[in-house]
């Protein structure tokens, strides 16, 4: 796993797994959230964010967490490995309420934006199984290739996935010291 694209609703999850997976690996995240928004919630042009994440996905590792359909092939086509947090609009709702309470509806500094939820935003988690969701799973058909594809419907098997991963990076760990240690 060295080029990782998470996708999923808003509260799913992505950035904390993104963060998460970030310090098993030893990989910085980047949040395009972060990238796509200004502090006053303007967005950036749709081909200068397009190219920036041509330019990301050319590292030889990277985590990159977000959605944005419409260049989410940029970062397919790139990944060795695609997340799709598929959570039911409850639980992403819930988790919307989590974060804005844990930041107190301000900024996000680990992300670089501002916790903005309208009724819009409310109503597009509400139905994004339902509307988006195939969407995306069409995206990841379509232009994912030979990745590793990994559909996590709960929040429980995140946890579960990052113990794996963990113990993953552990083992590897140990079996490059008991390497270095016969050589």
């Amino acid at each position: 796993m060295d080029r990782i694209a998470i996708i999923g609703c808003g509260g799913s999850g992505k950035s904390h797994l993104s963060r998460s997976l970030g310090i098993l690996l030893g990989i910085t995240p980047v949040h395009l959230d972060g990238l796509y928004y200004d502090q006053d919630w303007k967005p950036l042009d749709k081909e200068q964010f397009a190219a920036l994440q041509r330019d990301l996905v050319t590292a030889p590792r990277w985590i990159i967490d977000g959605n944005y359909a419409s260049s989410l092939p940029i970062r397919l086509q790139a990944a060795d490995t695609v997340i799709f947090l598929d959570l039911p609009g409850w639980t992403c709702l819930w988790g919307i309420a989590q974060r804005r309470l844990r930041h107190r509806g301000g900024q996000h500094k680990d992300i670089g934006v501002y916790d903005r939820i309208t009724w819009d935003f409310v109503r597009y988690i509400h139905g994004y199984r339902r509307q988006m969701a195939p969407r995306v799973r069409r995206l990841i058909a379509d232009h994912a290739g030979n990745a590793q594809v990994i559909v996590l419907r709960r929040r429980s098997a995140a946890r579960d996935y990052l113990a794996v991963v963990s113990l993953q990076a552990s083992l590897s760990a140990r079996a490059v010291t008991v390497s270095e240690e016969r050589g």
